[in-house]
């Protein structure tokens, strides 16, 4: 997997952190810049840890079944992709379709889309917010340790791959942030619709690399 895919990986598997950074300033739209600093951080740093988490299982596996999975790591690559990236879009979809039917019965009742628990201290919203938007990154990391059992390898290994990932979602989800508070959840809906394309994408790539 060369830089450029990583790069792209990254931007995908970022997309979710980034619809609900969007929403999250949307709903604050008078966020301090400390505050949408820290969003980016946790989402980052979480996006970073589970990719880590899922490799490492994966290593401890493949390590007993070295050439079995030596012989289909393209094809194992391919399946956690194409899952992640339909299952992305298949979500993205029902969002889109759901916020449409809610903004027809909430016109002008100027509502937020996400529901703010007032009991629950916001940090802990906002790590609730990060596990539930890297959690399926655990299957990226499995796809890393693939790739660098592959012949195509990890041009950057585990940690320089997961470190790029971390610092995109970071970087992204605070821009998100502000523009959430500019624009809304417009765009918010779309996110999904680009990262399960672009996963799919690299899905269908990585596996033709590996049959020919």
């Amino acid at each position: 997997m060369q830089v450029w895919e990583i790069l792209l990986l990254a931007l995908a598997v970022s997309m979710d952190a980034c619809a609900v950074a969007m929403t999250d300033g949307m709903c604050e739209a008078k966020m301090p810049l400390k505050r949408a600093l820290l969003v980016g951080v946790f989402f980052g740093a979480f996006q970073m840890l589970m990719p880590i988490i899922g490799y490492f299982v994966a290593a401890l596996v493949a390590n007993v079944f070295l050439q079995t999975f030596e012989k289909i790591s393209a094809w194992v690559s391919f399946a956690l992709l194409a899952f992640l990236g339909g299952k992305m879009l298949i979500e993205s979809i029902v969002e889109i379709v759901k916020a449409k039917r809610e903004k027809e019965q909430t016109e002008g009742a100027g509502t937020c889309p996400i529901e703010k628990d007032k009991k629950k201290p916001w940090v802990l919203q906002l790590t609730l917010q990060a596990v539930a938007t890297s959690i399926d990154a655990l299957a990226v990391g499995v796809t890393l340790k693939m790739a660098a059992l592959s012949e195509i390898g990890l041009a950057m290994g585990v940690w320089g791959s997961t470190a790029v990932i971390g610092a995109v979602t970071c970087g992204l989800s605070i821009a998100a942030v502000f523009i959430g508070k500019k624009v809304g959840n417009k765009l918010a809906d779309k996110a999904g619709l680009l990262g399960g394309a672009v996963l799919l994408a690299i899905g269908i790539k990585i596996l033709i690399e590996g049959l020919i």
